[in-house]
């Protein structure tokens, strides 16, 4: 499927491959603290993988929502960012299905549409048990907005 299924028009912004992402996903700290794992990337579409840690459990052990939409929200900004480059969120929203519990998590991101000023994607979060069954555990989606650039932090660095 190419750029312009997705109805990207061209106006000179270079997605991100696999190999970037990656880059990406390793220079952010919360990324790195929750072991998030690029596992596919491109052409629209992205899996994050992250396995299981106590630290990130509720009240009642299963994975805290702020976990679950920062997998779907990264995983709808790499899904975007393969086709347009850098994007930052604009609005962000999640449904959670049933409790979050398994070994490891897949949040598959797809863009659904990613236009000049904004990308629209959906992110579903899956939980695998011991047999690795997956199930569904949660639904995000996303309006980005195209930076066309690295963004700078506060401090200027």
């Amino acid at each position: 499927m190419s750029a312009q299924s997705f109805g990207v028009q061209s106006f000179g912004v270079q997605g991100f491959d696999l190999q970037a992402l990656r880059a990406v996903n390793s220079s952010a700290a919360f990324n790195r603290k929750a072991e998030f794992d690029v596992a596919a990337a491109g052409r629209g579409e992205a899996t994050i993988r992250m396995t299981w840690h106590d630290d990130f459990a509720q009240y009642s052990g299963h994975l805290h929502a702020g976990m679950i939409a920062a997998l779907l929200d990264t995983a709808c900004g790499f899904a975007a960012a393969t086709l347009v480059g850098p994007v930052t969120a604009s609005h962000f929203a999640m449904n959670c299905l049933r409790p979050a519990i398994g070994r490891h998590f897949i949040a598959r991101g797809t863009t659904v549409r990613a236009g000049r000023r904004q990308v629209f994607a959906r992110a579903e979060l899956l939980a695998a048990d011991e047999q690795d069954q997956l199930s569904l555990v949660a639904t995000g989606e996303t309006v980005l907005v195209p930076t066309g650039g690295p963004s700078s932090r506060i401090d200027g660095s």
